[in-house]
Formats: structure tokens, C-alpha cells, sequence
């Protein structure tokens, strides 16, 4: 079966760090294993008056590794066009037009058109707008337009955005790319839940104690401080990478493996969660700002943040999805800045066993964790004897998924999520009923936080957040899986 695509991209940003870092490797990568070949062309566009050559030159830098085929960059290189483009001109989308008409008859692409738009959302509408009017969308291809978050920074600008872009493009056509739902251990979450039996039947309140989620980082805002002091920990990963794990960990089992079926599925358990009142949040969520130690500046000290910011470097919080299979299960999340370790993992903690025949020792939690990053891995904990005469018990992790004996390549997130963009396939790309689902939650949360006065809490870099978010469990008997120590 031939697997090649064929496709005309036009990037909007195509100077951008994020199309340099992430893009054109992706697209290289699709190019070396045969997804891409002759029928494809990429036009770049930004204001910054670039030539194809300098453009190229750009294009070959950013995928040129170690081991890479000069001559494969070099002829993936040459499929690359530029045009110096403002978003506000229309005659900049005449000329634009004309270009991709040349290049889609010059490589036989047929009409299939991929519009990225790696650049603020304030100048989607108006692209989708001009896309239309000045007839850059074909009639004889596809036409897909995919779009970068943040997507709105409440529900109703992210409503008033997803208008903007819904009066051109149909919501089938409209693929919200969020990469944490590209990567391999995010998409293991349905192959463990739903590939085994003995998952599937503990997979509910009846046998999950708790749940726990923590995206941490290790890094400060470094240059993304400007946006940052706009988005905060809240708005930057809990309303989309976050909410999208819990929906991905809670949904019921979909009636088959397809997009329309796994969408259903997680528009329900969003919509499942339970919106906090103000009196709520106070109890359930935990927000602080790094403080600064020898050698590092504290949040408030860094370039472009206010010295009065009341900006959240790190949340954590305990939310119930409102489901049959899973209420009152806590779910815990945190998520930060300047903490311990660079790390995303999912603990699954079950519920301990009726009855202890072993005596006053006490028995180890069973807990199924998934390591999305730094390096994939999923492993049970579980109680077994220990080696000797004397029975005695220890805990054990059993792993399963020995990555290291897979010489597969793991493929980058925005690589496979690029393919299914060329096929169509919207499973794994967030559809708008999730979006509007996510902010309601979050919007109370933010307004509860907006109306309250002082200071936030300080934690210091390198832990794992302050202790308030360490108190949130033990309120209810439970503690991190994860700390600072490991």
C-alpha cells in the first residue's frame, strides 16, 4: 500500500522558533521514511523579507544532525519557498495564492492543502478570513487548517476565536495540536486501559484510590517570560495538558477505536468534572511562585515580570470527575516551574487489600506508573516475598514495557501528529466541545484566585513545590508517589 502524502503546507511563522525546532525536523523525519516524497512543497511566510535560498539554508540547519544525508537534506531543502508576508494585506494573500497554484501543478499535489498557523492567535480569524475570500482554499484537495494554543485564555475569548475560524472552516477541518497527545506514553494510556482485561476490570472507583499527575520542569520562564506573566501554571498547562491526560485516564471504554468514538468518549469525562465554587477552590488548589536562591532569581525578579506579580509559577490540586466509573476518586495534579526534575507521570494508586494476612507488616501500595518523560516507561508496584528462609514481603516493581530492548525510534511528537494531520485523522488533536469543557473548569478557578488579595506563596527552586501542595494530600491520608528524592 503506498503511504505517501501529498500536500501543499503554507506555515504562518515559518521563521518562528517553533517551526525551526519542531516543524521542519518533523517534516524531514516524514521525508526520510517515505511519508513525503516528490508531491509535497512547503511555503514559509512571515514579515522578515527572507529569499527561497536563505530559507533553505534555514530549512537544511534545522534538520542537519548528526548522521544526516547532506543529500537528503539538500533535496528535502529544495521543496521549500518563501514569501515575506503581513497577515493584514490582502494582496499578500493574491500573491500567495498564485504561488501555491504554481507549486501545487509544479509537484502535482492535487489541490491537498495543510494551513499551519505557528503564530498568535489574535491573527487566526483574519488568516482564515483571507484564506477563504482570496481563494487559497481549494475546491478539488483537502483543506486542513491546524492551530497552536494558547486557545483563548477563558472560555469566552476562546469561544469568540473558535468563531472567528468556525465562519471559514468546519470543525472537521480544524486540528488543535496539542503535543502532549502526540507522545508514545500519552497514547500507551488507551493500550493499557483497553488491551487488558486485568486493567480494564480495576479501572474504576471500586479498586483506584487515588490518582496523581505531575508535569514538572525544571527551568524558570527563561524567555518566555512575557507570555508567561499573561498565561501563568493554570492557563499554560492544567486547561490543556493536564485536562487532557484526566479526560484520557477517565473516560469511559469507547465503543470502537476511532476518532468520533474516543472523542465522544472524552467529551464526556470533561464534561464530568466537577466545577468548583469559590469556597471549593480555596480548599482544593494550591498556587506559588519560585523564589530566588544563590545563583538563581526568584519569578518576581525576572525580566519582564511585574515586582507585584501575583503570576502562578506552579498549581497543584485535587478535581473529581463526576463519572460513574470514577466518583469520588481524587485526582491529583501539580505542575511547575524551577522544581526538582524534568518529568511527566501518571501514578494510578489501588486501593489497599481487605484484609492483611500477613501480619502486622505492613503491605506496599500497588501502583501502575506511567513515565511519559524523560524516558518512557510503565511499571507495576506490587508486594512479593523476599529471598529466604523467613517469610517476609517486599515491594517490587515490575516493568512493563523494557523500552531499552526496543530498537524502534520513538517518534517526535509533532512528527506523528503532523501524519495524522495529513491523513485526517483527528483522534489525537483536540476538538472544540473539550476546549469549551476545559476553560469552564479553569475559569473558576482564575476567578477565585483574582479575587484574592496579598501575596502568593514562595517555594524554593529545586523541591518539588511548597509544602501546601504536600498538605493537600496528607489532608486525606495520601502523599506524593513522586518526590523531590528520586
Amino acid at each position: 500500500m503506498d503511504t505517501r502524502q501529498q500536500a501543499l503546507f503554507i506555515i504562518f511563522g515559518g521563521t518562528g522558533d517553533l517551526a525551526k525546532r519542531k516543524l521542519y525536523p518533523s517534516l524531514f523525519e516524514l521525508y526520510e521514511k517515505g511519508f513525503l516524497k516528490e508531491n509535497f512543497a512547503v511555503i514559509g511566510t512571515a514579515r522578515r523579507p527572507w529569499t527561497d535560498e536563505y530559507f533553505q539554508e534555514v530549512v537544511r540547519k534545522s534538520v542537519t544532525v548528526e548522521g544526516t544525508s547532506k543529500e537528503d537534506a539538500d533535496e528535502f531543502a529544495q521543496h521549500f519557498y518563501y514569501q515575506s508576508h503581513n497577515v493584514n494585506d490582502t494582496e499578500h494573500y493574491v500573491t500567495l495564492q498564485k504561488l501555491a497554484q504554481r507549486l501545487d501543478e509544479k509537484y502535482s499535489i492535487g489541490g491537498n492543502r495543510l494551513f499551519y498557523l505557528a503564530m498568535s492567535p489574535r491573527f487566526f480569524g483574519t488568516i482564515a478570513e483571507h484564506l477563504k475570500s482570496q481563494k487559497i482554499v481549494t475546491d478539488n484537495g483537502y483543506n486542513r487548517l491546524i492551530i497552536e494554543k494558547p486557545f483563548g485564555h477563558d472560555l469566552p475569548s476562546a469561544r469568540e476565536l473558535n468563531d472567528s475560524i468556525g465562519r471559514y472552516f468546519a470543525e472537521d477541518s480544524v486540528f488543535r495540536i496539542d503535543h502532549y497527545l502526540g507522545k508514545e506514553m500519552i497514547q500507551n494510556i488507551a493500550a493499557v486501559r483497553f488491551g487488558n482485561n486485568l486493567f480494564r476490570a480495576l479501572w474504576n472507583n471500586r479498586y483506584i484510590d487515588n490518582i496523581q499527575i505531575t508535569l514538572s520542569e525544571a527551568l524558570g520562564v527563561e524567555e518566555r517570560a512575557g507570555y508567561y506573566e499573561t498565561a501563568g501554571a493554570l492557563r499554560d498547562m492544567v486547561q490543556n495538558h493536564i485536562l487532557q491526560i484526566v479526560s484520557l485516564l477517565t473516560m469511559n471504554m469507547p465503543a470502537s477505536f476511532t476518532e468520533s468514538d474516543i472523542r465522544r468518549e472524552k467529551i464526556y469525562a470533561l464534561k464530568a468534572l466537577q466545577v468548583y465554587t469559590p469556597e471549593q477552590v480555596e480548599e482544593n488548589f494550591v498556587r506559588a511562585q519560585y523564589a530566588g536562591t544563590s545563583g538563581l532569581k526568584g519569578y518576581r525578579q525576572e525580566e519582564q515580570i511585574a515586582d507585584d506579580s501575583k503570576t502562578e509559577t506552579f498549581v497543584a490540586g485535587k478535581l473529581f470527575v463526576e463519572s460513574e466509573n470514577f466518583s469520588g476518586v481524587p485526582i491529583y495534579i501539580r505542575t511547575g516551574k524551577r522544581l526538582a526534575k524534568k518529568t511527566t507521570r501518571i501514578d494510578i494508586v489501588f486501593k489497599d487489600v481487605p484484609k492483611n494476612i500477613f501480619g502486622p507488616e505492613k503491605l506496599g501500595k500497588n501502583i501502575l506508573t506511567i513515565i511519559v518523560e524523560p524516558e518512557g516507561e510503565i511499571y507495576l508496584q506490587m508486594n512479593v516475598k523476599k529471598i529466604g528462609q523467613n517469610f517476609g514481603l517486599q515491594v517490587q516493581k515490575l516493568d512493563l514495557l523494557q523500552s531499552e530492548n526496543d530498537d524502534s525510534p520513538v517518534p517526535e511528537a509533532y512528527e506523528k501528529l503532523i501524519l495524522d494531520a495529513l491523513r485526517g485523522d483527528a483522534t489525537n488533536f483536540t476538538h472544540w466541545e473539550e476546549v469549551a469543557y476545559s476553560w469552564k473548569f479553569v475559569d473558576a478557578i482564575r476567578t477565585a484566585w483574582d479575587k484574592k488579595e496579598g501575596p502568593l506563596v514562595e517555594y524554593t527552586s529545586g523541591s518539588m513545590g511548597p509544602h501546601e501542595a504536600d498538605d493537600l494530600l496528607a489532608h486525606d491520608g495520601h502523599k506524593w508517589v513522586f518526590s523531590a528524592e528520586d
